[in-house]
Parts: structure tokens; sequence; C-alpha cells
């Protein structure tokens, strides 16, 4: 499972025109579900999001959590962080799951992410969307469930 966060000092999601999903504060999530991801995959991105420690303390260094500082999450699901574009021009999206595996594995993630963060919205899974965000720093993370194992 590959997530990339998004420090965000507010953000949003539509679909079709209408707001989905809307944060103050927090995190952009944008997850990526691969074909041998578990549940085990999920449970452990959530629980390193909501306690990575990339938020500035009273002297300014990054030393707290979204937890922490009462942020939030805005969850959009985002297949083609599987890409594969090492041949050709055209990415292939063979290591990303089917719709019909990664739909509950997102949704296991978003379950579990509400367990550790106050608020946590999400865009719509298979759907078109428009994410806008004001990134905060800019700061933006990769993570990738098998290479943190």
């Amino acid at each position: 499972m590959r997530a990339v966060l998004q420090r965000v000092t507010r953000a949003s999601v539509q679909v079709e025109g209408e707001i989905v999903g809307r944060i103050d504060g927090g995190l952009v999530v944008l997850l990526g579900v691969a074909g041998d991801d578990t549940r085990g995959d999920a449970s452990y991105l959530a629980e390193k999001i909501a306690a990575l420690r990339i938020f500035e303390d009273a002297e300014g260094r990054m030393n707290l959590s979204v937890r922490e500082i009462g942020g939030e999450l805005l969850v959009v699901s985002q297949f083609t962080l599987y890409g594969d574009v090492r041949r050709g021009r055209r990415p292939s999206w063979s290591e990303a799951a089917p719709p019909e595996m990664a739909e509950p594995l997102y949704d296991f993630f978003v379950a579990e992410a509400r367990q550790l963060v106050s608020k946590v919205e999400t865009g719509s899974f298979r759907r078109m969307m428009s994410v806008e965000l004001i990134n905060d720093g800019p700061v933006t993370i990769l993570l990738d469930s098998r290479k943190l194992f």
C-alpha cells in the first residue's frame, strides 16, 4: 500500500461539482492499493500516518503528529500511485489491485484512521475527483508499507 501525504492548511475534494470531503488543516492522504496488500498493510499505514511527526512544535521543529495537533485527514483513493513507467511511455497498472479488492482495503484503512484521528473525510472511490488543497510548507511525504516493515 502506498500513500502520498501532503501537509495542508485546508483541502477539499469534489465529485461532479459537489464537495464530498473537506478538512481545515492536517493531511491529504492519496492512497494506492496493490494487488498483494492486506489489512496489515492498511493498519500499519494508518498508525504510521497518525503518529508521523511532521507538524511544527512551539520551537518550529517538526515534532508533532496530526493526532497531537488535532488535525484532520482527507483520504483520496489513488490507484495511479502504482503506475509503472519503467518501460515505454504508457503506464502499466499491473501492480494496482483490481477495484473489487482495493475498495474494501481502502474502506478498512479509512475505518482504522477514524479510530486514530478525530476527523477523517474521504473522496469517492472509482469516481473522477477534483482535489483542491493549500500545501503547508510545502511538506510532502511518500510512504510504502512494503518498504517500512
